[in-house]
Parts: structure tokens; C-alpha cells; sequence
């Protein structure tokens, strides 16, 4: 069995290679994997499954994986910070299946919880606040009834706010912390742990009440390299992803 969990993609028009990147990893990487799991921003902004700026870029990514979907392999998309308003028209588009914010899988008979990971960075009050507010069913069902051009001039609003914020906060603010991480473990009553959004890969292995613990953050992508978690009967491994024929 082999597993692949990618996060941190943040697609847009603006940088074509990252999505050539993927469009090749789906297409001529992926054929031996049992299933895939986005675990959040797929993209770099979502305002809404009908927005039509780009539509072409989009239905491009929608249709590859369509197409690995009908292949046999099974899309898991757990939504993150960017792209928390993919809806139903985008997901039956793509053929991937929406996980809930926090889900623990089978993964190779271990529970495994399976986060985005913007959660766990409880240091970041700021945003803790922001993010109670933008993904609650009021303020997402009141963005979503706004004008397209409305709804783009917000979303850059808070892009730039977001970027201006980021750049004011100090690293660790903005990573995980430990103390969440393991009350989150224990309340789902597991040892392994899978996330993305701090743009740190890493896998993290410690003893939590007496038994050893295992988080894995997942890297972002780039225009000319991605991130792969492969979780297989070798074990875990972060691994680059180039496109086929690129030097390794």
C-alpha cells in the first residue's frame, strides 16, 4: 500500500510552472498510489466555485484530477486557510472526495490525524480570531452572495493584510505549538499525526504519555520542486518532486 499526502500547492495563473508541476506529477508519478490526500491550499485563493476569472486555468487542474480519479486512485481534499471555500461544483468536477477539517484515517492499519495545521498554531492569536470568523456558515454563506468583482477585491484585501501581518510576527508565532499538538493527539486518541500549512517538512518523532509519537509537516510547493509525503511498507518519507526528466 502506498499513500501520498501533498498540501501547500497555492496555485495560481500567475505561476503556471507550479501547476505544470503537478498536472505532471498526477499524471506520470502517481499510477502506483493506492490514494492521494490535498490536505489543504490546493490553491492560493478560492472565492467561490463560480468564479469565472481564469476559468480555464481551473477546469485544467479540476480535469487532471478527474482523470487520476477515474483511474482508480482515490482523491482525499481536506480544505485549508486559502481555499476553504472549494465547494460542490469544484469537487465534482475534480472527483475528489471532502474530508472534515480534523479526520483520523486507517493508514496501514495505525490511526493517523490528518490536519491542514493552521489549528495547532495557537501562538498566533490574531489569526486564531480571523480564522473563527472567515469559516464560519454566516460569513461564508454572506461572502459567497457577494458580487464576483466584490468578492475579489476582499479577497486581496485580505491577502495583502495577511502578507503585511506575516511579515510583522515573529517565526515561532506562526509555528505549531507543542502543547496543542499533543492535546489535539489525545483527544483524538492517537500517536501519528499529519499536517501541512507552517511550510516546514519535517518529521517529528518524540514519546507522548509513554508511547512514541510521530507528526509530519508537509512542504509547500514551488515553481520547479514539490513535496510528497510517501507513507508506504518502507515507512514515512518526505520526498522532492521534479518534473519527469528534470535533474533530480
Amino acid at each position: 500500500m502506498t499513500t501520498l499526502f501533498i498540501s501547500d500547492l497555492h496555485l495560481e495563473s500567475a505561476h503556471p510552472a507550479r501547476t505544470a508541476l503537478l498536472l505532471d506529477f498526477l499524471s506520470r508519478q502517481i499510477q502506483s498510489a493506492d490514494a492521494l490526500y490535498i490536505l489543504g491550499d490546493l490553491f492560493e485563493a478560492w472565492i467561490g466555485d463560480d468564479d469565472d476569472a481564469d476559468a480555464e486555468w481551473g477546469l485544467t487542474v479540476a480535469a487532471a484530477l478527474q482523470t487520476l480519479t477515474g483511474s482508480g486512485v482515490p482523491v482525499f481534499f481536506l480544505h485549508g486557510n486559502r481555499d476553504f471555500l472549494i465547494g460542490e461544483r469544484f469537487a465534482a468536477a475534480a472527483g475528489i472526495q471532502f474530508l472534515l477539517e480534523s479526520v483520523v484515517i486507517d493508514l496501514a492499519g495505525e490511526p493517523v490525524l490528518l490536519l491542514h495545521g493552521d489549528t495547532l498554531c495557537t501562538d498566533d492569536v490574531d489569526y486564531q480570531a480571523f480564522r473563527t470568523q472567515v469559516r464560519h456558515p454566516v460569513w461564508q454563506t454572506q461572502m459567497l452572495a457577494l458580487p464576483l468583482a466584490q468578492r475579489r477585491a476582499l479577497a486581496g484585501q485580505l491577502r495583502e493584510t495577511s502578507r503585511q501581518a506575516t511579515g510583522q510576527k515573529a517565526a515561532e508565532i506562526m509555528d505549531v505549538n507543542q502543547a496543542e499538538v499533543e492535546r489535539v493527539m489525545r483527544h483524538h486518541g492517537v500517536r501519528r499525526l499529519i499536517h501541512g500549512h507552517t511550510h516546514r517538512p519535517a518529521i517529528h518523532n518524540w514519546t507522548l504519555d509513554g508511547q512514541p509519537a510521530r507528526r509530519a509537516v508537509l512542504g509547500d510547493w514551488q515553481d520547479e520542486q514539490g513535496s510528497v509525503l510517501r507513507c508506504d511498507e518502507l515507512g514515512w518519507r518526505l520526498e522532492s518532486i521534479v518534473r519527469s526528466g528534470a535533474d533530480q
